[in-house]
């Protein structure tokens, strides 16, 4: 029934459906990439042609080509596996360690959640940014150095979340009652405390993956991310930054698949924030 309802949501909500409509095209383009690139856009992403340097948008190159006559085009295509893995596999990482951490430190309280709140408090002093970048330089750059990176500065947000949450919940008629007739700890944490807390942590993780798209992308700007030839939106805004007055078109349309991903994860994150969490109910 819940389902239902929000797909009906969903439905009426142009803003949303868009943005539902662009993830499904984005998801769907990074799964079938390799044959896009090479049987609907005809052009490697990786491939040099060096009498069609910066080139403006055109029949043959509907984005245009870069400083090293690339196809932008196919290169944001490729590019948005990267930015999809990058997302999604931190969000899924630092949302498991997270919510491992937050329900050993909510639960069993005293001593386990003041060392544990230490550390997410640790954690949660430095700016994500800064720290990414401190972790990436000090790794062989790359997609696991980068997804470590943004797993690492991620996790304490949401352990900080799952612990609130827990604290609430632990106190739950339902779950002293099967603390009363000698349940286990982990049927109580994994049985009744976690499904409780799910649509909050669906919540939290959809919306941390536009922040985590637009982190990897800052990383690799810098040259920290995933490294050259392979094509990555931010690797593109970066190379080709110098020629933004002479050719924008290079900087445009990768900063432009940026914010609309971006957007989009924000859009339908707050929209399940407005429909699971209870906070916004009525």
């Amino acid at each position: 029934m819940m389902k239902n309802e929000i797909w009906q949501d969903i439905r009426s909500n142009k803003l949303v459906l868009t943005a539902v409509i662009v993830l499904t095209l984005l998801i769907v383009t990074a799964l079938t990439s390799p044959f896009l690139t090479e049987y609907v856009i005809k052009h490697d992403p990786l491939a040099m042609d060096l009498d069609s340097l910066r080139q403006p948008p055109s029949g043959s190159h509907l984005l245009g080509t870069d400083s090293k006559g690339r196809d932008i085009l196919s290169r944001i295509v490729h590019g948005s596996r990267v930015s999809l893995t990058v997302g999604i596999t931190a969000s899924l990482f630092s949302l498991c360690i997270g919510t491992f951490a937050g329900l050993m430190a909510g639960y069993f309280g005293g001593k386990v959640d003041l060392v544990l709140s230490q550390v997410f408090d640790i954690f949660l002093a430095f700016p994500s940014l800064l720290l990414a970048i401190g972790i990436s330089a000090v790794m062989p750059p790359g997609l696991e150095s980068a997804m470590l990176a943004i797993t690492i500065v991620s996790w304490a947000g949401f352990a900080r979340l799952v612990r609130g949450i827990t604290l609430s919940l632990k106190e739950q008629t339902y779950v002293e009652a099967s603390r009363a007739i000698g349940a286990r700890t982990g049927r109580i944490l994994f049985r009744h405390i976690l499904p409780n807390a799910l649509p909050l942590l669906l919540v939290a993780g959809s919306l941390r993956v536009g922040g985590f798209i637009l982190l990897e992308a800052a990383l690799s700007f810098l040259g920290l991310g995933v490294q050259p030839p392979t094509p990555t939106w931010g690797s593109m805004i970066s190379l080709n930054r110098m020629y933004i007055n002479s050719a924008p078109w290079m900087v445009i349309f990768p900063g432009l698949a940026i914010s609309i991903t971006v957007i989009s994860f924000n859009i339908l994150g707050d929209f399940l924030r407005d429909k699971l969490d209870p906070r916004f109910q009525g």
